[in-house]
Parts: C-alpha cells; sequence; structure tokens
C-alpha cells in the first residue's frame, strides 16, 4: 500500500532478514524512489563495522527507505542518512510528546537522549550505497528506533546504555503506526529540500551531541586518540576535531576512517 504520492512502494514485513537488503533488491530490479520496507523484527539487522542490530517482535520500528539519487551530486550523497535521522528524531519527539530537542544525534549514525551524565542510544541509522556516479546510482537508509520496548524487557549486557520512546515518553505506549506516518511526511519535507538543493544544515548541526565535546575515536586500524570534536561539516559531512591540547587547527574525520566513537566527557 501507498501511503503517500511521496512513496512509489511501501511494503510491511511480520519478519524479514533485513529491511535494507529488501529495499536494495527492489531497486535493483527497477522500483523507484522513494520504497520503504518495514519490518516488526529482523532476523539479520546489522549497523555500522559488521554489529548486528536486533529487538524483539514489534518493540522497534525497522524500516529502510531506498532512493534513486541521480538528482544529488555523489560528494553528498550522505545527506540522504542526515535526512532520514533528522525526520525520524523530529517525528520520534512529536510521537512521544518530548520538548524538540530531547533527541539527539550522535556522530556519525546514532540517535541519542541524554540523562544527566548518561547517553542512552535510541536509534542506529545505516546508509548503503551502490553505483555513485553511474547513471544508475542507488541509495538505502536502514533505521532502526527503539519503541515499545520497556526498560525491564532490555538486553541486561546493553540495558545501562540504551532507551526506547517508551522510556522517555514515561512509559506510555507508542505508535507506531502514527511513528511512521510522522516520519515519512518529515523525510517527504527533508528530500524535497535536497531536490531543491537546500540542506537544513543548521537544524542538523545544532541536534548534534558530540559537537564541544571530548571523544574517543577508534580508526579502522584499531588506533585509539582523545581529541576534541568542534563541529560537523555541511558540505562533507565530516566530523571536525581539533587537539585537546597543543597547537593545530581543525582536521576531518570521516565515518569510513572510524570503528566506534565515544563521547568521554559529558559535562
Amino acid at each position: 500500500m501507498i501511503a503517500s504520492p511521496f512513496l512509489a512502494r511501501l511494503e510491511r514485513f511480520p519478519t524479514v532478514g533485513s529491511t535494507n537488503d529488501v529495499v536494495r533488491d527492489w531497486l535493483s530490479n527497477g522500483t523507484q524512489e522513494v520504497c520503504i520496507a518495514v519490518a516488526d523484527e529482523q532476523s539479520a539487522g546489522r549497523g555500522r563495522a559488521g554489529r548486528t542490530w536486533a529487538a524483539p517482535n514489534g518493540r522497534a520500528l525497522l524500516l529502510s527507505a531506498g532512493f534513486r539519487p541521480g538528482w544529488l551530486d555523489p560528494g553528498l550523497v550522505w545527506r540522504l542518512a542526515a535526512v532520514t535521522s533528522l525526520a525520524m528524531a523530529a517525528s520520534a519527539e512529536e510521537v512521544a510528546d518530548v520538548p524538540p530537542g530531547t533527541i539527539r544525534l550522535k556522530w556519525p549514525n546514532d540517535l541519542v537522549v541524554e540523562r544527566g551524565d548518561e547517553i542512552r542510544k535510541l536509534a542506529g541509522v545505516l546508509g548503503e550505497t551502490e553505483d555513485l556516479g553511474t547513471a544508475d546510482p542507488r541509495a538505502v537508509v536502514g533505521i532502526g528506533i527503539n519503541g515499545n520496548w520497556r526498560p525491564s524487557e532490555f538486553p541486561e549486557a546493553i540495558a545501562a546504555s540504551m532507551t526506547s520512546l517508551r522510556d522517555i515518553a514515561g512509559d506510555r505506549a507508542v505508535d507506531h503506526e502514527r511513528l511512521l506516518d510522522s516520519f515519512t511526511r518529515h523525510l517527504e519535507t527533508g528530500i524535497g529540500e535536497l531536490r531543491r538543493g537546500t540542506f537544513d544544515a543548521d537544524t542538523w548541526q545544532a541536534r548534534q551531541l558530540t559537537n564541544g565535546r571530548r571523544v574517543r575515536i577508534e580508526h579502522a586500524d584499531r588506533r585509539s586518540e582523545v581529541v576534541r570534536a568542534v563541529r560537523v561539516d555541511p558540505d562533507s559531512g565530516a566530523l571536525c576535531v581539533a587537539a585537546i591540547d597543543g597547537p593545530g587547527g581543525e582536521r576531518a574525520v570521516f565515518s569510513g576512517e572510524i570503528h566506534h566513537l565515544r563521547v568521554v566527557e559529558t559535562a
């Protein structure tokens, strides 16, 4: 069923391996943008750097959106994931009835909530692309957001680092259908702006949790360093960092260069 003229295809599944894989296959077989696959459960959900993403059936909103971004410069395709993240953050605040700005973006791919000195993960985003710079570029952005997941049900190993919309809404049930509808509306606005050559860099910048904070970067080669995150670059999507002490200006760190990033100072 197509819920909006904005969507070429929207389909729900009780269980899939990965919604990213479903949408990638759709695009490979000619489905036009924007197409969205939604699942109640994933058996092979994944995150960055080979990590897994799992949630009990019906406890999270799991979806992937597919694009054919021939209308977007290949160097700016990362903005599809940024717009998707902003759309979900705004929609989640609306549905959970929490103040705007409650949900932050932790570069490069997490939606998080601060609780005192704690940073709790609410959602993860995974962008994948194929054939950029060709006549048939394709991009898939997957997002899994913890919705009706009670803290008492969180896996013990990660309970201290995660949260859900139900949790931040004071144990009020969250309507996943309403969340999906709101997300689609916000995504349509953001993609429309991208098509017109604009990007809401101010909002993207304002939601960044890492700006102005010390972070520990674990590089792809497992080399680790602590730096100060200064800002995110709206042209490249990179995190601009500077040394904690000593001389030296800003330098850019790109998401493909890192294995993990952790905020080491939350005050």
